[in-house]
């Protein structure tokens, strides 16, 4: 019995996919079809909750074949992620017009993204002290404490090493290993193998400028195929969208979201207010940041609900070049984002928890030498996470053994994690979109008409 209500529910999906492509094939904008699929994910989902319930057989053989949709759209996305990080640099190094102040922008850039991302640990505490917010709160369950165990087993060595141990781990020992995703910090890895590449070959363009030449154009050639599976990926983000939503409402534990309300809802005003700090920062530059969010929706939207960094790099690149963004500081400001000042997972969160797990081992929270370590301690392991799901737990437990609070304690959210995990990969995203921008503006670089123009959106290539 259980295989027809899968049947039937697989059947849906399918016709509700023909139903987006038919919107496709009429020209319906593609933020229209992403919010529309976003939608109906949201509605099809607490159907299918509601009807069956989030544990039972239905829906979790329904989810799973949902996930060649959903998860199947992630892996593609995934796959094109190192590439395009690592062509990505390689094309900024070889842009003529960004290679005369590149290390201007490279500082800008990283500026931006640290100095953001120790305003959002600044959010974060103000948050958990505003909403008195503490670990001793939350009942430990089975799920909680086996999470928990987890974490100090998978995690326990983080905790044994020092600050220049664990900054020793973001250099690439072997840049081929690193392409395989094989460590946490294998993306900030292959950024610094592309970024010595590229300041190699601005020494051989000055020498043997013929040399240059040659390389240049085997890399354009290789960063216009790149963006071609990247544009044919983009092409599935509504269906992606669509399955992703429907399946991640459909099993959520309604109850669980009920009984950690108040530390779902924080979390959601800090990610909120921080959202709204990146508008502050491009109204104060000049810009338009009404423009910015009706550009920026589909990618965090996407964002949103894949919860992956890494994974909505190709819309993050796309988008800032609709607005104005010169490609290769959009190339730089994209890929750095991934693993360096990710405003919600590596700043938000870890900052929220070690406020909330101080009292546990005698700590004031309202100290203001302990507020200033965990401040300066997020941005610095800011460096480093990992754009994809999982980023935000390994910043906790760096920040969390630097702080030396206990790191097990970083499994206590785990039955709303995804929940909240939404939220915090959207603010990633615009994090580094908002570092692009900002940068472009700051060197002039700027192309203003096209940030102004709101027909220039990704969608006339997706």
């Amino acid at each position: 019995m259980n295989t027809a209500f899968v049947v039937i529910n697989v059947a849906i999906m399918l016709i509700i996919i023909l139903g987006l492509y038919y919107m496709q094939k009429k020209h319906v904008s593609f933020s229209k079809r992403v919010f529309a699929a976003l939608g109906i994910g949201i509605i099809f989902g607490f159907a299918l909750q509601f009807i069956y319930g989030p544990a039972s057989e239905v829906v979790t053989e329904t989810a799973d074949w949902f996930n060649l949709v959903g998860n199947g759209y992630v892996k593609f996305l995934q796959m094109i992620v190192m590439p395009l990080v690592f062509i990505s640099i390689l094309a900024a190094f070889t842009k003529l017009k960004l290679t005369s102040n590149i290390g201007k922008i490279s500082i800008l850039i990283l500026g931006i993204l640290v100095g953001t991302t120790a305003v959002a640990a600044t959010v974060g505490i103000v948050t958990a002290l505003g909403f008195d917010l503490e670990a001793v709160q939350i009942e430990q369950g089975d799920a909680e404490t086996a999470r928990a165990e987890q974490l100090e087993q998978t995690y326990g060595e983080i905790a044994d090493k020092t600050l220049p141990q664990q900054i020793l781990e973001l250099l690439p020992g072997n840049p081929f290993l690193d392409f395989t995703g094989a460590r946490p910090t294998s993306t900030i890895s292959v950024v610094i193998f592309a970024a010595f590449l590229g300041i190699a070959y601005l020494g051989v363009r000055r020498k043997t400028p013929e040399h240059a030449e040659l390389f240049a154009k085997i890399v354009d050639s290789v960063y216009a195929v790149i963006m071609r599976v990247v544009t044919l990926i983009l092409r599935l983000t509504p269906y992606g969208v669509l399955a992703i939503m429907t399946r991640t409402v459909a099993t959520s534990d309604v109850d669980a979201i009920i009984n950690l309300g108040k530390f779902v809802g924080a979390s959601y005003v800090a990610l909120i207010v921080m959202f709204i700090i990146h508008l502050l920062l491009l109204t104060i530059a000049g810009l338009n940041p009404i423009t910015y969010v009706k550009k920026a929706f589909p990618v965090l939207t996407f964002a949103f609900t894949s919860r992956t960094s890494a994974g909505a790099l190709p819309l993050n690149i796309k988008t800032q070049k609709s607005l104005g963004v010169p490609e290769g500081i959009a190339n730089f400001s994209g890929s750095f984002g991934l693993t360096i000042g990710q405003n919600g997972c590596a700043g938000i969160y870890p900052a929220m928890l070690a406020i909330m797990i101080a009292p546990t081992v005698g700590i004031n929270p309202l100290s203001p030498s302990f507020i200033i370590s965990v401040i300066a301690i997020v941005a610095i392991s800011s460096f480093g996470v990992a754009g994809v799901g999982g980023g935000a737990t390994f910043a906790a437990l760096l920040v969390l053994s630097a702080l030396n609070l206990p790191i097990g304690l970083a499994g206590l959210l785990i039955s709303v994690e995804p929940l909240i995990d939404m939220g915090r990969t959207a603010v990633n995203v615009s994090g580094a979109m908002t570092s692009g921008v900002l940068t472009s503006r700051i060197t002039g670089e700027i192309d203003t008409n096209t940030y102004n123009d709101i027909n220039e959106r990704i969608e006339a290539e997706a």
